[in-house]
Order: C-alpha cells, then structure tokens, then sequence
C-alpha cells in the first residue's frame, strides 16, 4: 500500500492519481482511498476540493472510495473512517489491486494505520452543550484537564475536534475497562509526504481560494442551506463553510470573508504539518518530498 499525505494545496490528489495510472498501464489495478474528513459528504464539493475530475487521465477512470459515502447534515467520526477504510482496504485486496490511501486529515490517516481499533465512543450531547460558550483557550484548558489513553493521539487542531477530544477523554475515563477490537492486519506501506516550500503553498491556497469563491462556493453554501442544513451545522465543518455561512447570513462582510477565510486557511495547513511531524515523532516513516 502507498500513503501520500500533506497539507492543503500541495497537490497530494494528483500524484496518487499519476501514481495510480502509472500502475494500471504497468498492469496493476489500483485504486485510492480518500482520507479527508469532509470529502465523505455527498453536495459538499468546491468548499472540501474533490475535484474529481482530477481522478480521470486520457480517459482512465482511477477508482476512488470513501468520498460521497453520506448526505451532507449527517453526523461522520473517525471511528466510523476506520471501519469504512477496512472495508475499502479489504475489498480492494480481494481483487488483487494495489491500494492508495490519500490524504490531508492525520487523524484520519493515523486510524487507518494503527494496529488497533478505535472505539465506538458515542456522542455526549450534554457535554457538547457545556462546551459550546467555552472560548477555544478554555477549551484547550478543559482538554488538558481530561486526561486519558487518548490524550497523546488526540488531534485538536480544530474547535470541531478538540470539543471530540474531550468527549473521547471523557468517555474513556468514564469506562476504563472498554478495550479496542483487533483489526485485519494491514498489507505493507510506504508513505510519501508532500511539503512544497512555504510560499508556493501559500499561493496555491490564495488561488485556489479566490477561483472556488468566484465558481460556485457561496452558491454550494446557499443550496445546502437551502435544503435544510442548519447554519450551525455548516459552521461546524469549519474553514470555508464557516465562513461563507456567516457571510451568506449577512453576518460578515465579503472583504472579511475573504481575508479571514485566507488566514484561516494559511493556519490550518499549518496545523497539519504539525500534525504530520508528530505522526513521525510517534514513530511513522514519512518520505518527505
């Protein structure tokens, strides 16, 4: 198995795709598997980067999993990534096919390759409304105070995913006796991490930013509102629909928009390297390029 990850905009979709083609004109059917956590969401496409064209070259369709697998509004967790990339992974084995996981979410990419299974751990809805007013410093100091098992795997690089680390460590310290299932093994992997230098990365989010914003990102956040989305949920998937939900409730202007969505944007990638390195530091061999 091949993994290619890295931060936003350094053009992992394209070379698993390049990669991919170049084995099946080899002979070797393959097929990707996508580690983004909001790719999973059927109508959420400009703001979360498909671009599935991209999956296609001189007229080769490249197999995909794990994108469009539910309705946007609908509630996804990395628990339920690790038991859909199993079946993927399984799947595509079967058929004697090299997988490729891609993708920019650690956490979701550090499910696939533990050894381990995760836990079912259920949402705690009370717990999630206590948390709601907290600020994000109060909210990192409430993590900090809810030690567990998880604690040194959490990500909380998002508002979204430190209030679910929380949950998480407040489960685990509620139930100290649940233990993870065994998982199938994994087939052997290598995995390639894309770094392009700083200022190319941050052009390439500027560009790309500014082209989904004038080809249909705040016409995408309109028809998902419109077809019942609650703004919350929207602001809940972060970054762009954040943003252009306040934007499209009148709640901040375009020039705003655009120049804190851009920073925003800036910041996450940011966050995912950090994220990638302590993957390393944890012990995975990344073969950076």
């Amino acid at each position: 198995m091949l993994v290619i990850l890295g931060p936003t905009a350094s053009g992992k979709t394209r070379l698993a795709v390049q990669m991919a083609y170049q084995l099946i004109g080899e002979g070797r059917p393959t097929e990707i598997i996508s580690a983004d956590s909001r790719q999973v969401y059927r109508g959420m496409d400009i703001g979360t980067g498909k671009d599935l064209a991209d999956y296609q070259i001189d007229g080769q369709i490249v197999p995909y999993h794990l994108i469009d697998i539910i309705d946007a509004g609908q509630d996804y967790n990395v628990f339920r990534y690790q038991l859909d990339f199993d079946r993927a992974l399984q799947a595509i084995l079967s058929r004697g096919a090299v997988p490729i996981l891609c993708g920019g979410s650690g956490l979701y990419i550090e499910a696939a390759l533990r050894p381990d299974a995760m836990l079912p751990v259920p949402p705690n809805e009370a717990l999630r409304s206590e948390l709601a007013p907290l600020s994000d410093a109060q909210l990192l100091e409430r993590f900090a105070q809810t030690l567990s098992t998880y604690s040194d795997k959490a990500d909380t690089s998002t508002r979204k995913r430190l209030i679910r680390a929380i949950e998480i460590g407040t489960y685990l310290n509620a139930h100290p006796d649940v233990v993870p299932a065994p998982r199938p093994p994994l087939p052997p992997y290598r995995v390639i991490g894309l770094d392009p230098p700083v200022a190319v990365r941050r052009d390439r989010i500027s560009r790309r930013l500014r082209d989904r914003l004038q080809h249909g990102l705040i016409d995408e956040v309109e028809r998902l509102l419109k077809a019942g989305i609650a703004p919350e949920k929207l602001i809940f998937y972060g970054l762009e629909y954040n943003y252009v939900t306040q934007y499209v409730l009148g709640e901040l202007p375009y020039g705003e928009l655009v120049t804190q969505l851009e920073t925003a944007i800036h910041q996450f990638a940011k966050r995912q390297m950090t994220y990638f390195r302590k993957m390393e530091r944890d012990g995975l061999v990344i073969e950076w390029r």
